[in-house]
This record gives structure tokens, sequence and C-alpha cells, in this order.
């Protein structure tokens, strides 16, 4: 199991990936899953870098009863990334609203998003079924 706080994150968002990449519950897994984990992890840490006003994240990874549990913690403002409609994927491209596309990714590539605001931290739950 991976629990590690990264204070400061700007600057560090491929180092924060590649912790979670390298660890033992996800370096282990086949390279097809890795990819969808990897696109996964860098929408998340994307979105807390860019739009959450946080100074710091805290990332753990662990496994739980053959579920691969990948969780982020930012004390940035309040955002349920969830809460967002999907985007209308068949809608021409000029009729597209911007952003809401990662989110819906992960949500197609993981078995389950969670998102709750506790303790002024947004805490933030990806979950893919591994065995």
């Amino acid at each position: 199991m991976m629990n590690k706080r990264f204070d400061p994150i700007e600057g560090r968002n491929a180092e924060i990936i590649e912790s979670v990449m390298n660890t033992a519950e996800v370096s282990s897994l086949p390279e097809d899953l890795q990819f969808k984990i990897r696109l996964c992890v860098e929408e998340v840490e994307e979105n807390i870098l860019c739009y959450s006003g946080s100074k710091w994240v805290e990332v753990t990874v662990a496994i739980v009863d053959g579920m691969l549990h990948i969780c982020f913690k930012d004390g940035g403002i309040e955002f349920d990334p969830l809460a967002k409609p999907d985007p209308d994927i068949n809608a021409p491209i000029e009729m597209r609203q911007v952003g809401g596309l990662g989110i819906f990714i992960c949500k197609q590539m993981m078995d389950s998003l969670n998102y709750h605001f506790e303790n002024d931290c947004n805490v933030f739950e990806m979950c893919k079924k591994i065995q």
C-alpha cells in the first residue's frame, strides 16, 4: 500500500503519476490495465493541479478484495467532478462544451468513481477490479 503526501504539488505532476504507477499494486498489472490506470490518474491529477487551488495532494493506492483503490485527497476548493453531466460525445465538435471529457473517460475505464468533501478536503476515489 502507498499513502504519500506531495506538498507542494506545483511542477510535480509527472512525479505524482509515476509514484502511483510504480507501486507494487499497479506495476504488477497487465500493460493494458496499466494504460487505463495511467490515463485516469493523469486526468484526476491534472484536474487537481489546474483547478483545485490546492498546494498539496495525498494519494493512497491499495488493493482490497480484488479491487484496486486509488484515492486522491486535496485541500482545494470544493468541486465534485461527478456532478457535471457527461458530455454529448455524439454532438458535432463545434457544438460540444469544453470540459468533462476526462472524467467521462475515467467513468468508462474504471469500475467505480466516488467523490465526497470531508474536513475541508476533496476526496476522489477510483476503483478497478483486478481479479
